[in-house]
């Protein structure tokens, strides 16, 4: 209970940054991609995997350069197909490089430079900016809701003995994950009741989906760390871990929120 909450008190600057918005909350986003894809590829060279880490920097300057220069959004695939190109480009060594170099290259730019990148898109969103907050709501709430619901009834195991994903995280329970969801949907209606027009059905909706999608990519962070056989990406935090090991959930609901924000509401 102390680490979850030391570790919140470590992630309240981001507070900060979402509310000066704008350049400040690009430039955190594109930092953090930088640093979190560097963790990322670093602990793959345990198990004999070396990503290009020059190719996410070049993939990243130019992703943010676009947004900066408002490009329109669909040249974003131009984006995205041009990054896997160069990423395949760099096996031209066949004799230094194996396959997974590359896929880990593109998996580096996609799940995390991507995906952060949504974060620093929604920016631009106009009278919406303030659903930016829905993405930390849901990431963090989710986060503590469910540390505390697998907490206090864990040990009822209402919804049977088996743990979540046990094979992948031990420590999380069914009941943690249920009342994740149903506290992240409660305080996200909230949420928009409170500082929203009228907008409280959706963002009750994107609690849901975007409380799944963020223990998903709690899950999905955890299994790449057991892959590699390491407890946490880094060291950057003493004690807590590196900048995957608390963005890891924001990776996943970033995109959920920026994408139903844009066929739903916009």
């Amino acid at each position: 209970m102390k680490t979850r909450i030391i570790s919140g008190l470590i992630m309240a600057p981001l507070l900060i940054v979402v509310i000066l918005g704008g350049i400040v909350l690009k430039a955190f986003a594109f930092a953090v991609s930088i640093i979190a894809v560097y963790e990322f590829f670093k602990i793959h060279k345990k198990v004999d995997i070396r990503a290009s880490f020059p190719i996410a920097i070049a993939s990243a300057v130019v992703l943010y350069l676009m947004n900066f220069l408002q490009v329109d959004p669909k040249f974003y695939m131009l984006w995205l197909a041009g990054s896997v190109m160069v990423c395949l480009l760099y096996l031209f060594k066949i004799n230094e490089r194996i396959i997974e170099d590359a896929m880990l290259t593109i998996t580096g730019i996609v799940y995390i430079v991507f995906f952060m990148f949504h974060l620093a898109w929604m920016v631009d969103f106009k009278e919406y900016k303030i659903l930016i907050w829905m993405v930390l709501i849901t990431a963090f709430i989710t986060d503590i809701a469910a540390y505390f619901s697998g907490y206090f009834l864990g040990k009822y195991h209402i919804f049977g003995d088996r743990k979540l994903c046990p094979n992948i995280s031990p420590k999380k329970t069914r009941e943690g994950a249920v009342g994740g969801v149903v506290i992240c949907a409660a305080c996200s209606a909230a949420f928009g009741l409170i500082f929203t027009d009228g907008l409280w059905v959706h963002c009750l909706v994107m609690g849901i989906l975007a409380s799944i999608a963020g223990q998903l990519g709690d899950l999905t962070a955890s299994i790449f760390k057991r892959k590699a056989d390491i407890k946490d990406y880094g060291n950057l935090i003493p004690g807590h871990g590196g900048i995957m090991d608390r963005f890891d959930s924001i990776l996943f609901t970033a995109p959920v929120i920026c994408w139903y924000i844009q066929i739903f509401i916009l």
